[in-house]
């Protein structure tokens, strides 16, 4: 049966959240990484609506979400509020989690703030902020200068990279991991160039990256003690630098107390580039491991 698929925006937490929302069963919701879009999920999504009722959504500052002018709305702490009161709107009190990269740090951040509302937990590509920044190394440092280049003072970073967005931008998406722009749906990589030239999202995008130095890093240092208890699961590429670099499960150990890990072929974009794999690996947890709504 064909699913219907409802495209809105929706107004809370002060802002506009783009969603989409398909399928019937227990809620799931998706959250993408930078400098994507929720357009990320266009392949995974019907996979997955076959067993779930599945939403995903633009992050504020991103895709046709609202951008906010200050870094401090930017926080990982707003992102995560929106999309709580987003899942709430929909009339979902409690929902499956799922984010990547910058999601993946909003999907944690919820976790840690809302606990009651998770039923389980899947972060993709990501390491905790905290340990990122407070134990950098050479290598990290070089592979991810992008955290440093970002959060420079506005204008600096917005006006280098608006001189050519779509070169400074694939760059990203073709550094990390060894991925060809031919690994990119040409549909999804046309909303992703269609929110990046975008100059207010370039500055939303930066004020991310400033608001993860000047605030989330010590919002997570308040709560290096608290675990998140819902059944987790961890997805990285397999060549991509995380796993380089990081021991996934010793990473997220302290901070996951019902973890699972689990290497998907790719470097850190593989949910472009291997999303059947990817809506495997995550329907197999959703439904093995995770209480149903």
């Amino acid at each position: 049966m064909t699913k219907v698929t409802i495209d809105g925006l929706q107004h809370v937490n002060n802002v506009d959240i783009a969603y989409s929302m398909t399928g019937t069963g227990p809620p799931l919701l998706l959250l993408h990484g930078f400098p994507q879009t929720r357009a990320m999920w266009n392949a995974i999504r019907p996979i997955l609506a076959t067993s779930f009722t599945v939403v995903t959504a633009d992050l504020r500052g991103y895709g046709d979400s609202t951008k906010p002018k200050s870094m401090a709305d930017m926080s990982f702490r707003h992102m995560a509020a929106d999309q709580l009161a987003l899942m709430h709107s929909l009339g979902f009190d409690s929902f499956h989690l799922a984010g990547h990269d910058r999601g993946a740090r909003t999907a944690h951040r919820l976790a840690l703030d809302a606990p009651d509302a998770l039923l389980s937990l899947t972060m993709m590509d990501t390491i905790p902020t905290h340990l990122l920044l407070n134990e950098l190394s050479q290598d990290v440092a070089r592979t991810y200068y992008h955290w440093f280049f970002l959060s420079q003072p506005a204008p600096f970073p917005e006006h280098m990279i608006l001189a050519d967005p779509d070169h400074y931008f694939e760059s990203c998406l073709l550094g990390w991991g060894g991925s060809q722009l031919s690994d990119f749906d040409p549909d999804m990589l046309a909303a992703y160039r269609h929110s990046w030239r975008n100059p207010d999202c370039v500055h939303s995008m930066c004020n991310d990256y400033r608001a993860a130095i000047d605030i989330d890093f010590h919002h997570d240092a308040s709560d290096l003690a608290k675990q998140v208890s819902c059944p987790s699961q961890m997805l990285y590429g397999a060549t991509g630098p995380m796993a380089q670099r990081y021991d996934m499960d010793q990473a997220w150990a302290p901070h996951l107390s019902n973890m699972t890990t689990q290497a998907i072929s790719g470097g850190h974009f593989f949910v472009d580039q291997f999303p059947e794999e990817t809506a495997a690996a995550l329907q197999g947890f959703l439904q093995r491991d995770s209480p149903s709504a």
